[in-house]
Formats: structure tokens, sequence, C-alpha cells
């Protein structure tokens, strides 16, 4: 698989990044998506990158795993992601867009 070029990666990160903060795509296919965005394999990532196996990466991919909270740490890290628990979309509060605001 190949690497797409810098500024390429740069556009590819951000449309993940989008579609993850809209709810566009799930962890799964995000993995799959990250992966894809260093041009990497299975096997790459899970050596090069998260430094776990790559049967982990294989059946989180498919479906088929459940990797741990650690591990898929471990895979989100290198683009900057956390694994973290939200509330239902109908219980998050809305951005505030004057927090520092007194005279709002």
């Amino acid at each position: 698989m190949k690497r797409p070029p810098a500024k390429e990666i740069t556009i590819l990160k951000e449309k993940l990044y989008r579609d993850l903060a809209q709810g566009n795509v799930d962890i799964r296919c995000a993995v799959r998506r990250m992966r894809k965005i260093l041009g990497m394999s299975q096997k790459e990532y899970a050596h090069k990158v998260a430094d776990i196996s790559p049967r982990i990466i294989s059946e989180f991919e498919t479906g088929a795993g459940n990797p741990t909270l650690a591990t898929l740490e471990k895979i989100a890290k290198p683009f900057g992601l956390t694994i973290t628990f939200l509330p239902p979309e109908s219980w998050r509060l809305p951005a505030q867009e004057n927090e520092g605001d007194t005279n709002a």
C-alpha cells in the first residue's frame, strides 16, 4: 500500500476528524481509515505504529475482535485521538460561544 503525499494526508486526517466529530463514522471504520491514510497494511500499522499484534487490528476491523481500552488507546494515539465515554447526543450540551464574556 502506497503512502499518500503529505498534503493529501492532511486533508484525509481533517476529513476523518470531522466525520468522527459529527458521528458519521464508527470506530472500526476510523481505524481502517487511519491505517490507509498512512498507506499501511494491518500488519505494518500493528507493528510499526501501535506495537500490537496484527491479529488484533484485523479482528477489530472485521468486527470479530474486542480489544481492551489500552489497546484502543495505542491504535488511536498516533492520530492524537483518545478513547472516551460520551453521553447520548440528546444529553450533550451545546458549545459555549462566549464563555469568558460576562456581558452576554
